[in-house]
């Protein structure tokens, strides 16, 4: 079994809300969606979403909260194809766009106990088809904007999708396809905050390359990012060169997408595979990983976030009174450091993220199904603050 947390912003104050998505791989079952509720005044609640009548397996589910796709989800999913034999068959993972039902709009102050807790029908609306491109390996939304548009990976193929205004169907806008020796794949994209949403980055096997929508064309090009396969990237929210990667050589990697040649950042802390790797929302010195070793890392990467410096006080706004000694002056700026180890969870850690409601909240999710909700520790966040 598999699991993949995503997030979305609640409108009520003091709820942050995660959906998770399972995968079981041997076992086939009706297609589910666990809602997570965290209440700083009632505590956690969960509710379970179905598709109605669609008995599949669930391999990821990325969520929009904007415009005309508010609410709606896309998972992806495997599909049985038939190929040019009529008696030949082959599955391949598919994506779909989805619509939460009503009755979960968020900030509803609707708050069921977790043992009454009822399933919802989520609402087909359009297929991503990928058919001629090959299985999907995952999809991103459109950071910013109406949310109208979707890039989805498929084998070695980018496909730009515009999703209609009823969002009953996708049209395929533009595509870009990767070339080279042996069967290439992508494993893994991220859509950049910046840029008025120009800019796409991928990875496939150890490469990670970057993409213009508009023209579809490969920007830059990261070979041997990593020892190993590419696991995961992640958009720093502030800075708008900088890229995270993460991969199974144990190592996370901070990029400064003008200058490839070398990582700015490497990090080791980890003894396995490492999953993935989010920036905090808000506060960009904040980075969360979670790997097959069991664990989750929370690491202040100060010196090369948006406030390398941290909140110092000018030399003008102290009173005469208040001289600050010589050695304050000369004082080191903050330095990069791991802020905690997590290890509630007894088997791999196979995704973690951020709550969009609240910066100091994070989830994670291990592969026997446990969720664990923790917070920045207080310290940290003060310090930060003041």
């Amino acid at each position: 079994m598999h699991l993949s947390v995503t997030t979305h912003t609640a409108t009520c104050p003091g709820h942050s809300e995660w959906f998770l998505v399972r995968r079981k791989i041997r076992l086939r079952s009706g297609v589910s969606v666990r809602r997570v509720q965290q209440s700083i005044s009632r505590g956690r609640k969960a509710e379970g979403l179905t598709t109605d009548g669609h008995s599949v397996s669930v391999w990821g589910a990325v969520s929009c909260w904007r415009g005309p796709q508010h609410q709606c989800i896309s998972i992806c999913l495997p599909s049985t194809q038939q190929t040019s034999s009529a008696s030949d068959s082959k599955v391949l993972t598919c994506a779909a766009v989805w619509r939460m039902p009503k009755e979960l709009e968020p900030g509803s102050h609707e708050s069921p106990d977790d043992s009454s807790s009822t399933a919802h029908t989520l609402e087909l609306l359009c297929h991503l088809d990928n058919t001629a491109h090959g299985s999907m390996a995952c999809v991103t939304w459109e950071p910013t904007g109406d949310g109208k548009r979707v890039i989805s990976l498929a084998d070695n193929h980018i496909l730009l999708w515009d999703l209609q205004e009823s969002s009953s169907q996708a049209v395929l806008a533009s595509s870009a396809s990767l070339e080279g020796k042996g069967q290439l794949k992508f494993t893994s994209g991220r859509w950049s905050p910046h840029h008025t949403g120009t800019q796409v980055a991928t990875a496939n096997d150890t490469t990670i390359r970057g993409w213009d929508t508009r023209s579809m064309s490969q920007i830059y090009c990261i070979e041997n990012a990593h020892g190993q396969l590419v696991r995961d990237l992640d958009f720093n929210p502030n800075k708008q060169y900088y890229l995270a990667s993460c991969g199974d050589d144990c190592k996370v990697k901070f990029w400064d997408t003008r200058n490839v040649t070398e990582p700015v950042k490497t990090l080791e802390e980890h003894s396995h595979w490492v999953w993935n790797v989010r920036y905090n929302h808000s506060h960009d010195q904040l980075v969360l990983t979670g790997s097959s070793d069991s664990r989750v890392i929370l690491t202040n990467m100060v010196s090369i976030s948006s406030e390398p410096f941290g909140h110092l006080v000018d030399d003008d706004d102290l009173s005469d009174q208040e001289e600050r000694r010589p050695e304050e002056k000369s004082q080191e700026p903050p330095q990069d450091s791991v802020i905690a180890t997590y290890e509630e969870h007894e088997d791999s850690v196979y995704a973690v993220d951020w709550s969009s409601a609240d910066p100091w909240l994070f989830a994670s999710l291990s592969y026997d199904g446990r969720l664990v909700i923790n917070r920045v520790p207080r310290a940290l966040k003060y310090h930060i603050l003041l």
